[in-house]
Parts: structure tokens; C-alpha cells; sequence
């Protein structure tokens, strides 16, 4: 599994880390004070608020409104407006008595919670700007504590090392109508459900999973605990071991059966959550973590450390795709997929669940028409591909690739001719043309370092290395053509394969099928693929435009 950095920051301590569920914006609120608004997708400041007198430990947006609420060391609750042309603090809630820890909107009532050192959560009504309950029972700082993301719950973690759930259903029934001094109103709201122990020392953080009746918690006895609620209990189910000092956040992957921690051991660890087991560890040189987040709805998680911030993915998610006519052939969630462009039909032709690690997708699809067969490369396991025919008809039974597929070695699998397709083992530096029973016809030793293979006509390859393309006559085993270009990642080719660009982090290089005329584009932005029109015009897309360009450059 890899970790992909999308963007880092470099700032003071970061203590708290919201995402913008719509734009790409996160927050970050500071240990000097600062609460930070950062477009990630542009690497840019947006904005800054400087309001809160010494470190803001909680930060949070709201999930529907352009609202920002930020908890602070001076005891402060503060609401921000975060449109751009009113950014300002619209309200402060005060009451709590010492350090607020964490803050969080409600997903659908007016409601504010936060976790504060003065042992006490928090929920107030940001319509009315009253507090409307007030949760004791801990005996010790508050670190965290978070509404249920669907139902009337709320859970706690405390350095007293108990994670607690709270029923706060009571709430919805209307707002208590205290007498200033008298509290007692408030104990018929909301009630202790669980206590949780198990922890050894106080716990950092506790969170829900997004719909199984699953929680997880850090803690500073280096764990990472997953616990189970039904009606009437709750009980831990099980440890992750590993983190070598605190473990100050952990929160279950939006979409897939993984735990995601970060500790003061400088790590960030994901945890295989069926298994308990550590699946991938990020290590960092210097920088101690102090807050995990994940996006709302994207693929996407953020961590704060000593020194500022790093954004990043789990896994590559651009699909393994061909496309044949009007038929586009494509994987997702590990199915191979058949979408019909005209009709819009969507239906799942094959399933490579086991090829490679289950967290790992495959990365590459060459589709052979004559044959109706696919070859799927997966980057486990040093390069694995398979090749496999695809069901003529349109039966229920998904069948799974293994059944009838061939597999073998290879960092990059191809189809170079109706019966034929070529393999390339990078650490060997050797091309293997295999027949469709997968036994090997010919081998060839590449001209240049080849770092990947594509395409390039019938019997013919494109060969990438890290500073050219060279075109490849299989049958002669000799150099066609070479053009000097940065490591190509993608090789596109028009529908009379007459034209092909070469695509690179940063340029695309437009050529003819003999490699002689070409064109240069240069972006500074990263390229992330491309595609050409009936008309001859290529058409592609960055990080954050889509771009055309014509072959006269």
C-alpha cells in the first residue's frame, strides 16, 4: 500500500485539522494561536483567523453552512463565517473553565459540542447561542469528544482512561429552560450509556465508525483499541499493537475494513480492522503527529505534526481501463467492468479480487478484441499480471479470474498482436513475448533502461526510459525510432493510430506513429491524462484544468 502526498504545509504545531466537505479547503488551527484556511488542491493560504489567545487544539466546518468552529486554551468557543467576502468570528460561546480540546458540528440539528480539560462536554445551540447541556461524569481532561454521525450518541475519550457514550436523545425533545445557577435541569437530558476500560493510561481520542456500531481509541499506552456496542453493552473486541509511543488520533477509512492511527512515534500506521493486524507504517524524520482526519466524502486524509501539515491518499484511485470502439472496459473495487458509451449500460463482466494485496488495485488493462481477452497488472508483489477471456455472454455468475486466468511475473503486460503479448520484467531489464497459453515465444533484451512499455502498433513497442521513447520493432529486435522526452507515464493513441502523445508529469510530447514530427507542451501544474477527439484535437486534463492542444503544437 502507498501513501500518496497530494500537499504539505510548513507552519507552527498543528493541533486540530478539519476538511471543507464540498471545496477543496482544510482547516488547521495552530498551537500559536492561528487557525489556518488552506486550499490544498492549489497549495495556497486562503485565509487566516487570529482571534483566539494561545493554542487552538479543536477545528471543525459545518457540513452544509460555510461556518468554521474553533476551540482555543483561552476557554473560548469561537463560530467563524467562512464565506469569502465576510470572513469574520460571528459569536463566542463561553463557558467552560479551562483548555477546549475538541469542537464539532452536528450533522443536522443547530448543535455545537465540545470537550474541554475543565472535565465537562459541552453541546450548545449555535442558533439561540445557549448551552444547553452540560455532560459530566468524567473525572479527568476531556481530549475528545464527537456526535454520532447518524444516531443520538455521542462519544468521549479522557486522560481518566475511559471512553464514554453518551445518550443525548433526550436533546431533541426541546431545550431545557434553566434558571441561571441551576443545573440540575440538565441530568435528565443526557445519560452515561457505556463506560469503556480497557485502556491503561488516559486515552486521546475516540471516534465512530461511519455505520457499523464500531468504535476506535488512542491512547497513551501506545494502543489503538476497536470496541462493539449492541442495545444494552459495549465491549472491546480487540487491540492493534505497534505504535511505540501515544497514539494521539485514530479513525476507521471511510470505505474500506482499515484503521488509520498517528502517534507521537512519528508515525502514521494503517491497521488491517478484521485482522488487527498492521497492514502499511509512514514514517516521518522529526516531525511527532498530533491529529488524524479524513474527508468526508473523498478518498483523501490529512495529518498535523510538529511542523505543519501533510495531505495525502491511500492507493492510487485512477482505474485500469481500455477502451475498444464504444465499449469502455474498466476496474472498480477490483471488478472488471463493461460500460457501453452509447447506451450507458454498466454491468460487471469479471472479478480479480485476488489478484495482488485486497488494498492494492490493479494499475494497468490491455484489451485483445479478436480474442475478447484482458490482461490485468497489479503492483503487488514486485509486478503480477493475468491473462484472462472475458465471459461471451452476459451470464448472473461473476466468475473470478483465478478460475481459468494465467498469471506470472511482470512489472508491465500487453497485447502486441491478436495471438501475442509482451512482458516486461524491469529488475531483469528483459521483454517476454508470450502466447495466449502464456509459454514464452521470444525474448528480448531492450535497447535502453526501460522503465515501462506501451503500445506503439502491430508487432511494435514504445519503450519508456527515464530521458527517451523509443520505438521498438519486436520481429527485427532493433530501434525504429527515438525521441528524447522526461519518463513517460502514459502513451495515448489517436483511433487511426497515426498520431500518439506521450504523457509525463509535467509535458506532453506529440508525435507521429514514426516518432519523426512532434510537439512539445509544457504545464507546471501535474498532468494527469489525456484523450483525442475525432478531429485530431488532444484533449487534456491537470490537477485542476482540462486543456486542448493541436498537434502543430
Amino acid at each position: 500500500m502507498q501513501m500518496l502526498t497530494k500537499f504539505e504545509s510548513k507552519s507552527n504545531r498543528v493541533k486540530g485539522l478539519a476538511f471543507h466537505p464540498t471545496r477543496p479547503l482544510l482547516a488547521a488551527s495552530l498551537h500559536n494561536g492561528s487557525v489556518q484556511l488552506w486550499n490544498y488542491q492549489m497549495g495556497t493560504l486562503v485565509d487566516r483567523f487570529d482571534e483566539h489567545d494561545g493554542p487552538v487544539r479543536g477545528v471543525a466546518i459545518h457540513p452544509t453552512r460555510p461556518l468554521l468552529v474553533t476551540g482555543g486554551d483561552d476557554y473560548k468557543v469561537k463560530v467563524w463565517d467562512i464565506r469569502p467576502q465576510g470572513r469574520k468570528c460571528l459569536f463566542t460561546l463561553h463557558g467552560h473553565l479551562d483548555y477546549v480540546r475538541t469542537v464539532q458540528f452536528h450533522h443536522e440539528m443547530p448543535w455545537i459540542i465540545s470537550a474541554s480539560d475543565d472535565q465537562t462536554i459541552r453541546i450548545w445551540n449555535s442558533t439561540s447561542r445557549n448551552c444547553i447541556a452540560i455532560l459530566t461524569g468524567h473525572s479527568h481532561y476531556i481530549m475528545s469528544a464527537m456526535f454520532h454521525p447518524k444516531e443520538d450518541l455521542v462519544v468521549s475519550a479522557s486522560m481518566d482512561q475511559t471512553v464514554r457514550v453518551w445518550d443525548i436523545s433526550g436533546l431533541r425533545k426541546g431545550t431545557p429552560q434553566a434558571q441561571p445557577g441551576a443545573f440540575d435541569t440538565f441530568d435528565s437530558f443526557s445519560t452515561v450509556k457505556y463506560v469503556l476500560e480497557g485502556h491503561d493510561r488516559g486515552v486521546n481520542f475516540a471516534a465512530f465508525h461511519p455505520s457499523l456500531p464500531l468504535i476506535v481509541s488512542a491512547g497513551d499506552d501506545r494502543q489503538v483499541k476497536l470496541w462493539r456496542m449492541s442495545e444494552t453493552k459495549a465491549w472491546e473486541v480487540d487491540t492493534c499493537r505497534g505504535h511505540f509511543n501515544n497514539v494521539s488520533s485514530a479513525l476507521f477509512h471511510p470505505r474500506h475494513e482499515l484503521i488509520l492511527s498517528v502517534g507521537e512515534d512519528k508515525t502514521i500506521r494503517v491497521w488491517d480492522m478484521s485482522r488487527r493486524t498492521a497492514v502499511q507504517t509512514f514514517r516521518r524524520e522529526h516531525d511527532r503527529f498530533w491529529v488524524l482526519t479524513a474527508h468526508p466524502e473523498l478518498n483523501l486524509f490529512a495529518a498535523g505534526h510538529d511542523n505543519g501539515l501533510i495531505v495525502f491518499k491511500l492507493e492510487r484511485e485512477r482505474p485500469a481501463f481500455a477502451l475498444q470502439n464504444d465499449i469502455l472496459y474498466y476496474i472498480r473495487d477490483k471488478y472488471v467492468r463493461q460500460y457501453d458509451l452509447n447506451t450507458g449500460s454498466d454491468v460487471g463482466v469479471l472479478s480479480v479480487r485476488k489478484l495482488g494485496s485486497q488494498w492494492v488495485q490493479p494499475r494497468t488493462l490491455s484489451y485483445n478484441p479478436a480474442e475478447r481477452a484482458v490482461i490485468v497488472t497489479s503492483p503487488a508483489d514486485n509486478g503480477i499480471y493475468e491473462l484472462v477471456g472475458l465471459p461471451k455472454d452476459q451470464s448472473n455468475e461473476l466468475r473470478d479470474s483465478t478460475a481459468d486466468g494465467k498469471r506470472g511475473q511482470g512489472s508491465s503486460a500487453i497485447f502486441v498482436a491478436r495471438n501475442r503479448f509482451a512482458v516486461l520484467d524491469k529488475v531483469a531489464q528483459s521483454i517476454e513475448i508470450r502466447d495466449l497459453s502464456n509459454s514464452v515465444t521470444k525474448t528480448v533484451k531492450p535497447p535502453i533502461q526501460t522503465n515501462d512499455i506501451f503500445y506503439g502498433g502491430t508487432a511494435s513497442l514504445l519503450l519508456s526510459s527515464p530521458n527517451s521513447v523509443v520505438l521498438f520493432d519486436i520481429q527485427q529486435a532493433k530501434v525504429v525510432a527515438e525521441l528524447t522526452t522526461p519518463p513517460v507515464k502514459y502513451a495515448v493513441w489517436n483511433s487511426d493510430q497515426s498520431m500518439v502523445a506521450l504523457i509525463s508529469k509535467h509535458t506532453i510530447t506529440i508525435a507521429n506513429k514514426t516518432l519523426g514530427q512532434s510537439c512539445l507542451i509544457h504545464e507546471t501544474i501535474r498532468i494527469k491524462s489525456g484523450a483525442w477527439d475525432d478531429s485530431g484535437v488532444f484533449v487534456y486534463s491537470t490537477l485542476n484544468h482540462i486543456k486542448y492542444a493541436l498537434f502543430q503544437g
